[in-house]
């Protein structure tokens, strides 16, 4: 009888039982050693960290100014060119200066001498008003008051000292400024040569879509400035005629500091009608505080619906979230310059995402979309050219 075969059975894969590798020295080395030189490159960026501010900050400027600079170079050299634009840029600020300086320092000066008969005034109607006078007793406000304008007073011994810390801190911040604008002046003048000579070591597909990328990026900055400046611009010129008609003095100052005022996103043309208001409080209290805040706060309406969407509809398409939340970041990182570059650099960052994203989607050939008018350069701006 024959017995039950048992059924046949075939050997399955042999399983390969991988020891866990122990990490030799080379690989430590190796890990330490980059630990290593990334602290130090931290460390180099932290104390260079004014110069590549400079640096930065010197590129934008030269965004910013490549337009014009192309323009006017169609018509003469471009070195003319670029002089003359330089010329300007550094006219411009010592104009703002000349204007501005003179009306403030009579007004702090007069606000000083003036400050203990506003006192003496105040004093006066706290003791015709019973609560006031309560007020007073309690708290010992016109006191207190009075020896702040016995302070200020006795502070103007010490303006020598002051404007020559004020002196010292110029100097160093025109020698900031000259250094960054000769940076800038070198990146208008080579800085397409440069983009070139970069672009040539990389392949064709990746250099048409780097190049490609770097004009949108370049054409949004140069037109976010040539738009935001526009604005100003228009913000400043409408305030003067309306502070001419009411009678303020230094009206011309006062709006020179609105328009720079209202380059700040958000917050910039509030607080330049904001200063203003309290200027008329002693000028023209009530009847000119009151025009001027209702045409403020109607002027900023009519500014962000009509004359903003109509300047910056070209050059950034950021949501307005997005437009908040740099402006936070970029004035709690760099202060009040940090707000006004948020914008366009958030705005170029935008860019170079939607570039990579549609590069890595389908290639150079990707970015070219007939329907997107974004494809050509803007006309306000584009790289500098060299």
């Amino acid at each position: 009888m024959e017995s039950a075969s048992s059924p046949e059975t075939t050997p399955g894969p042999q399983q390969i039982v991988v020891a866990p590798r122990e990490p030799t020295v080379r690989g430590i080395l190796r890990i330490v050693l980059t630990v290593v030189l990334s602290a130090v490159a931290i460390y180099l960026v932290y104390l260079l960290r004014t110069p590549l501010g400079w640096l930065f900050l010197a590129t934008f400027l030269a965004v910013s100014v490549a337009a014009p600079v192309n323009r006017l170079s169609k018509r003469m050299p471009r070195g003319g060119a670029i002089a003359v634009v330089y010329l300007l840029l550094i006219l411009v600020p010592l104009g703002i200066a000349a204007i501005m300086i003179p009306p403030a320092v009579q007004a702090t000066s007069d606000l000083v001498s003036e400050f203990p008969s506003y006192v003496q005034d105040l004093n006066q109607t706290v003791q015709e008003n019973e609560t006031l006078k309560g007020l007073n007793e309690d708290y010992d406000l016109v006191g207190k008051l009075e020896d702040a304008a016995q302070d200020a007073a006795g502070s103007l011994d010490n303006v020598a000292g002051t404007l020559a810390d004020v002196g010292a801190g110029l100097v160093g911040s025109l020698f900031a400024l000259f250094t960054i604008v000769v940076m800038s002046m070198f990146m208008v003048a080579r800085g397409r040569q440069w983009l070139e000579a970069g672009l040539a070591r990389r392949s064709a597909t990746e250099a048409e879509a780097l190049g490609r990328a770097l004009d949108r990026m370049a054409s949004a900055v140069s037109s976010y400035v040539g738009g935001a400046l526009l604005q100003a611009t228009i913000a400043g010129v409408v305030s003067f005629i309306v502070l001419q008609i009411l009678g303020v003095p230094s009206p011309l100052a006062l709006a020179v500091l609105i328009a720079l005022l209202d380059l700040i996103p958000l917050v910039g043309a509030t607080l330049g009608a904001f200063l203003v208001a309290l200027v008329t409080l002693f000028t023209g209290f009530p009847t000119v505080t009151i025009i001027w805040v209702i045409f403020s706060i109607a002027y900023q309406q009519f500014e962000n619906y009509v004359i903003q969407p109509r300047i910056q509809s070209r050059a950034v398409e950021l949501d307005p979230f997005v437009i908040v939340v740099a402006a936070i970041f970029g004035g709690t990182l760099v202060g009040v310059i940090g707000a006004l570059l948020a914008i366009p650099v958030a705005a170029a960052l935008q860019i170079a995402v939607r570039e990579f994203m549609l590069y890595r989607r389908g290639g150079a050939e990707a970015l070219v979309d007939p329907d997107d008018t974004s494809s050509e350069p803007l006309p306000a701006g584009g790289l500098p050219n060299g």
